[in-house]
């Protein structure tokens, strides 16, 4: 065998345990037993440490040096495997395995405090994490920002300078769309009962409508939705209130929107470096394309309302207007995953710039709920009432997902300058999406960008589906032009 051979059959079988990983990770938040936590902890870490000495594996460093790629996909591969194996080498494996031991157990303890409105009996954990995550930034970092090495594996190629500059520019133009809109009159919301049973029949008939394949996949119930998987076997969750059936739809059609990405990358890529998404803002891309460009359009909420009717009978609003402006209501709240696109990304802003303030050691744990709750009210003119809806609502830094959520604003942009070209190819998109048939714009996404994986790096990926390079434009005018509409302004 070559050493590109090699090197590609060692990263197949890495990637395969590593899925195995990924789907305990799915069982235990859905499935698993909660007495079963403390052993999960120690079969992750056991795991944890036959990735990281796969990863780091001498053998796969001279194979690399000396690999020469056959074709595009090859150099792209190599290209993955060697940022990858730079970035594995200079982690310890006690450091890899600790954080693979430490991450179910912090999990727990967020969901136990969550629930118990208990933000001290989670801040011993949350320390843990922070430390453990400063200390591999750190060594990521070889003297450079640690948050941006963080930030690296999330997105790779994208500083938090360069993030913080175009937060800078987005935020005047949101927050002064947000003050017109809560200046004028507010629609009325969606009220009602509607059974948890019902509400999952319509969210799974609205994935198949995005063209989620049930036979690679499934959804189940989680504290906090999430996808999970590649290839053939793509999950799901979603969650459900039964006074709020928007919850659960439009949540269930952004993990749709993941899960596509992963179902829809060229199966000759699969348990290849480049067989997944490029990167997180490239993933919620799809994500929130499907979601909200999609799914919250004028013509999707029309065929919504008449499926609605059909599970819950008549409903609290008239008619197909009444009810896109409710879908689409902007109003006051706490919780990201549940914001309107106008205050979606100043949710993130707020926490991308509390978690490099904790990777860079400006800002401590213990006073971390006290600097959300004074940027939050600066930010949204009202206070935070309980802790589930300010440090307790995300599960990422219990889980030590830290230079992640910059990546959600970043799909956003990124889903903008998609739908800017997706419509000017698809002249008759709103026709099929008002019989609630989504064919035509997943298929020019899986053909422009989702059959690819990571063929490409993030922002030659989007530039590539697009026909020009990404900013933040096309989100900005998106978002004025439809709710200036909505709300007359």
């Amino acid at each position: 065998m070559t050493a590109y051979e090699n090197a590609m059959a060692h990263a197949r079988q890495t990637e395969a345990l590593a899925q195995i990983a990924g789907r305990l990770g799915w069982d235990q938040q859905t499935v698993m037993p909660r007495g079963a936590n403390a052993q999960r902890s120690e079969e992750m870490a056991a795991l944890e440490d036959v990735l990281h000495a796969r990863r780091t594996d001498p053998r796969l460093g001279d194979w690399l040096d000396a690999a020469q790629a056959p074709d595009e996909a090859g150099a792209a591969c190599l290209r993955e495997l060697r940022r990858a194996y730079a970035r594995n080498a200079k982690v310890p494996a006690r450091l890899a395995s600790e954080l693979a031991r430490i991450t179910p157990l912090a999990q727990d303890a967020w969901e136990a405090a969550r629930h118990n409105e208990d933000v001290a009996s989670f801040l011993p954990w949350l320390q843990k994490m922070i430390t453990l995550r400063r200390e591999e930034g750190q060594a990521i970092a070889n003297g450079g920002d640690p948050y941006d090495a963080l930030m690296e594996d999330y997105e790779p190629g994208t500083g938090s300078d360069a993030i913080a500059t175009i937060f800078d520019r987005m935020r005047p133009r949101l927050v002064a769309l947000r003050e017109a809109i809560l200046g004028a009159d507010t629609p009325p919301a969606l009220t009602g009962h509607f059974p948890q049973d019902a509400q999952l029949r319509l969210s799974r008939r609205m994935a198949e409508h995005f063209g989620y394949d049930f036979t690679r996949g499934r959804i189940d119930l989680a504290v906090h939705p999430f996808s999970s998987g590649s290839g053939d076997d793509v999950r799901i969750t979603t969650r459900v209130a039964v006074d709020d059936p928007f919850n659960c739809l439009y949540s269930t059609l952004h993990e749709v929107g993941h899960a596509a990405y992963e179902q829809g990358v060229d199966r000759a890529y699969a348990l290849s470096p480049i067989g997944q998404g490029v990167s997180m803002g490239v993933h919620e891309s799809q994500s929130r394309i499907y979601e909200n460009q999609l799914g919250r359009s004028r013509a999707f909420t029309g065929w919504v309302f008449g499926a609605m009717q059909q599970e819950f009978g008549a409903l609290s609003v008239p008619d197909e207007d009444a009810f896109y402006a409710a879908v689409n209501r902007v109003t006051t709240g706490f919780i990201r995953t549940e914001a309107d696109e106008v205050q979606y990304n100043l949710h993130i802003m707020l926490r991308f710039d509390l978690e490099r303030a904790l990777i860079r050691e400006n800002l401590d744990a213990t006073d971390l709920q006290e600097a959300w709750n004074t940027r939050f009210l600066a930010d949204f003119g009202y206070a935070v009432d309980r802790p589930s809806h300010g440090i307790l609502q995300d599960v990422h830094w219990s889980v030590g997902l830290f230079g992640y959520f910059p990546t959600y604003a970043l799909g956003n942009i990124y889903a903008g300058c998609l739908f800017k070209a997706m419509q000017a190819d698809i002249p008759d998109l709103q026709q099929g999406l008002a019989t609630g048939d989504a064919q035509a714009a997943t298929t020019w996404l899986r053909d422009r960008l989702q059959r690819h994986g990571a063929l490409r790096p993030p922002v030659d990926t989007i530039t590539h589906a697009c026909g020009f390079a990404p900013d933040e434009g096309p989100l900005l005018e998106y978002l004025e032009g439809k709710f200036g509409a909505l709300y007359r302004l």
